[in-house]
C-alpha cells in the first residue's frame, strides 16, 4: 500500500509507515509532543495503555477496541435465516473480527430449535488452506492465538457452558497449524467467561431470554459496546430494541455493512467514530474567528 501511494504520487509526509512493535514504536508516536492526535485499532488492554500515554500531552485519541457483539433474535424472526446470519458474522475471518457477534440471544422457548441450525450452518464451515476455494474457515493469527482460543473454549466447558459443536481438539487432518474447530456452547449465561471476555475466534455463545426486556439487559451486560444485531418478523420493533442497546452500530434484520455509517464503540469498546463524516471530524479542531 505504501508503494501505491507513492506512486500515485502523494505528496511527501502526507502518509508515512513506521514499522516497529506497539510497546516501542506504539509507545513513542502515543507519548511524542509534536503528534496531535492518535487513532488507534486494537485490544482494549493496549487501547488503555495509548491513552495513559496520550493524555500526558493532552492530545485527541480515538480507539476501536475490542467487542462482545450481541444478535438479539426476537421470537418472531424468520430463526433459521437469523441463525444462520449470525453463525457467519460470528465466524468471519475465523472469528478474528472486533465487531463479530459473538453472543447469541434466543428465545427460551426456541433455545434447541436454535441449537440444531446453529450446529448444521457450523458443519458447512469447512476448515483448511484459505486458498482452497472449498474452505470457509482458516487458521488464527499465530500459535498463540490459538491456545488461547482452545482455552476458552475448555473454560466453556469447565463453567457449564453446553457444547453443541466443535471443541478444543484440532480439527481431522489438521493438526498441524493454527486450526479451530468452528464452536458453538448453547445454556450460556451471562456471569461465564465466554459471555463476558473477547475470545477472537470462531466460538459463539448462545444465551436464552425470557422476554424482550431480559434480551435488552442480557446485550448491555458487558463492558464492551462495538456492534450488535437485532432480528425480528415486524422491522419497527427491530429498530425499537436496537436503539436500546448500548453499542456504536446496530445491524436490523441483517442490514449490510455501510462504509459511510459511522462505526465505533460504546464504553470499552472505545471512543471516536470511523467513515463519513464523523470519522474525518475526529481529526479537525475548531476553530471560531471573533470578528
Amino acid at each position: 500500500m505504501t508503494e501505491i501511494i507513492h506512486e500515485a504520487g502523494l505528496p511527501a509526509g502526507v502518509f508515512n509507515m513506521v514499522m516497529g512493535t506497539g510497546p516501542v514504536v506504539g509507545e513513542a508516536i502515543a507519548a511524542h509532543p509534536l503528534v496531535d492526535m492518535v487513532s488507534f485499532t486494537g485490544s482494549t488492554r493496549a487501547g488503555k495503555r495509548v491513552s495513559e500515554l496520550a493524555v500526558q500531552t493532552v492530545k485527541r485519541v480515538s480507539l476501536e477496541l475490542g467487542g462482545k457483539s450481541p444478535n438479539i433474535i426476537l421470537e418472531d424472526a424468520d430463526l433459521p435465516k437469523a441463525v444462520a446470519d449470525g453463525i457467519t458474522k460470528c465466524y468471519l475471518n475465523s472469528g478474528q473480527t472486533c465487531s463479530a457477534l459473538t453472543r447469541m440471544l434466543v428465545p427460551r422457548s426456541r433455545l434447541a430449535e436454535a441449537e440444531a441450525i446453529a450446529a448444521a450452518t457450523a458443519a458447512k464451515f469447512t476448515t483448511g488452506d484459505p486458498f482452497d476455494d472449498n474452505t470457509r474457515l482458516g487458521p488464527l493469527v499465530s500459535a498463540a492465538q490459538r491456545e488461547r482460543v482452545r482455552g476458552y473454549i475448555n473454560k466453556g466447558i469447565a463453567e457449564g457452558a453446553k457444547l453443541v459443536t466443535g471443541g478444543a481438539e484440532p480439527p481431522e487432518g489438521l493438526e498441524k497449524g493454527y486450526f479451530v474447530r468452528p464452536t458453538v456452547f448453547s445454556e450460556v449465561t451471562s456471569d461465564m467467561t465466554i459471555a463476558r471476555e473477547e475470545i477472537f475466534g470462531p466460538v459463539l455463545a448462545i444465551i436464552p431470554y425470557d422476554n424482550e426486556e431480559d434480551a435488552v439487559r442480557i446485550a448491555n451486560d458487558t463492558v464492551y459496546g462495538l456492534a450488535a444485531a437485532v432480528w425480528s418478523g415486524d422491522p419497527e420493533r427491530a429498530k425499537r430494541v436496537a436503539r436500546l442497546i448500548r453499542t456504536g452500530q446496530v445491524e436490523v434484520n441483517g442490514g449490510k455493512f455501510n462504509s459511510l455509517a459511522p462505526f465505533g464503540g460504546y464504553k470499552q469498546s472505545g471512543n471516536g467514530r470511523e467513515y463519513g463524516h464523523f470519522g474525518i471530524e475526529e481529526f479537525l479542531e475548531v476553530k471560531a474567528l471573533l470578528l
